[in-house]
C-alpha cells in the first residue's frame, strides 16, 4: 500500500513511518520545510513539500495514495479555533479525494470526553475531538475512516509534549506540583506502541470506528509529579485546583483533568498489545529531567 502521511516529521509520525515501512508499505510524508523533508527521508520515506493549508495539494496526494494517515496539527494554544478550522479543511479535502474508493483515512484525535472506543464526545470539548464526529461520517461515503484517539501522553525519549512541559515548569519553580489529592489520572502510551497501532489500524480497523492508543488507562497525577520531583531533586507539593493556572501556566488546566480511557476493544479488534516502557519508567530513566 502507498500511504500518504501528514505530520510525518513529528513526534508520532516519526514512529509511524518505520512501522509502515516494516509492514511493507511505501510512504510519502508531508514536509513544510527542507529540514522536515530531510527528517522524513532519513526515516526511509519520500517527502512531499507542502503544508496543511494547501487543501488542493492534500487532495492530490490522497488521490495518488492507497491510504492516508493524517497526524498533522497546528499545535498553538493561542490559535485553537484557527487550528481546528485548518484540521477540518484538511480532513474534508481527504474525504473528497477518497470518497467512493473504500480506501483508509486515519486521523489523529484525543480522549477528552470519552472512555471507551464506542463513546462519542459531547459538544464543548477540545475542537480536535469534536471534529471527529464530522470526519467519521465519511464512512457513509465509502471511505474507511478511522479515528485514532491518542492518550494525552505519548511518551518516550525525545518527547516534548505535556509531561516535558510539567518537568520544565517544575525545574523553573523548584517544586513539582500535582492538583488536589493527586488522584486524578492521565492515560499514557509509549510512542513505539502508538506507531505500531496506527499501522495495524490502517490494515484492519473498520470504517467509522475509533481506536484507542492507550497502554495505561490512567497514571495518577501525583505519581507523575513525584517521579518528576525525584528526577529533578526537587520537593513535591499539592496545589488547589483553583490555583493550577497561576502556578503551572497553561499546562495546569490539563493536569487538573481526570482522564481515564480503556483500549480493551482496540486490543481485541486489532490484536494490539503494548510492549513499550510505562510512563513512570520513562520518567525514572531521566528522559524528561536530565
Amino acid at each position: 500500500m502507498h500511504v500518504f502521511v501528514t505530520g510525518a516529521s513529528g513526534w508520532i509520525g516519526s514512529a509511524v513511518i518505520p512501522e509502515l515501512l516494516a509492514a511493507g508499505h511505501t510512504v510519502e510524508g508531508l514536509a513544510r520545510s527542507p529540514e522536515a523533508a530531510a527528517r522524513v527521508e532519513a526515516l526511509g520515506a519520500a517527502s512531499r513539500r507542502g503544508d496543511l493549508s494547501d487543501t488542493a495539494g492534500l487532495a492530490e496526494a490522497a488521490a495518488d495514495a492507497d491510504g492516508v494517515v493524517h497526524l498533522g496539527y497546528h499545535h498553538d494554544f493561542s490559535q485553537m479555533a484557527e487550528a481546528a478550522d485548518l484540521d477540518r479543511a484538511a480532513i474534508a479535502a481527504f474525504g473528497e479525494a477518497l470518497a467512493g474508493t473504500g480506501k483508509p483515512l486515519l486521523f489523529a484525535s484525543g480522549l477528552i470526553g470519552v472512555s471507551t472506543e464506542d463513546d462519542q464526545p459531547a459538544s464543548g470539548g477540545h475542537p480536535r475531538v469534536e471534529t471527529a464526529a464530522t470526519a467519521l461520517a465519511l464512512a457513509e461515503r465509502d471511505v474507511r475512516v478511522v479515528a485514532v484517539r491518542f492518550a494525552p501522553t505519548v511518551h518516550g525519549r525525545g518527547d516534548h509534549g505535556f509531561v516535558a512541559e510539567l518537568a520544565r515548569v517544575a525545574r523553573e519553580r523548584g517544586v513539582s506540583a500535582y492538583i488536589g489529592d493527586g488522584s486524578s489520572v492521565w492515560p499514557a502510551v509509549h510512542v513505539s506502541d502508538a506507531g505500531r497501532l496506527v499501522t495495524l489500524a490502517l490494515a484492519d480497523a473498520p470504517a467509522g470506528s475509533a481506536v484507542h492508543a492507550v497502554a495505561e488507562e490512567g497514571v495518577a497525577t501525583k505519581a507523575i509529579a513525584e517521579a518528576i520531583g525525584r528526577g529533578l531533586g526537587v520537593p513535591v507539593e499539592s496545589i488547589p485546583a483553583e490555583e493550577a493556572g497561576d502556578a503551572l501556566g497553561w499546562i495546569g488546566m490539563f493536569f487538573a483533568r481526570d482522564l481515564r480511557a480503556s483500549s480493551t476493544k482496540t486490543r481485541e479488534t486489532l490484536a494490539w498489545e503494548p510492549t513499550g516502557p510505562t510512563l513512570l519508567e520513562d520518567l525514572d530513566a531521566g528522559y524528561y529531567t536530565a
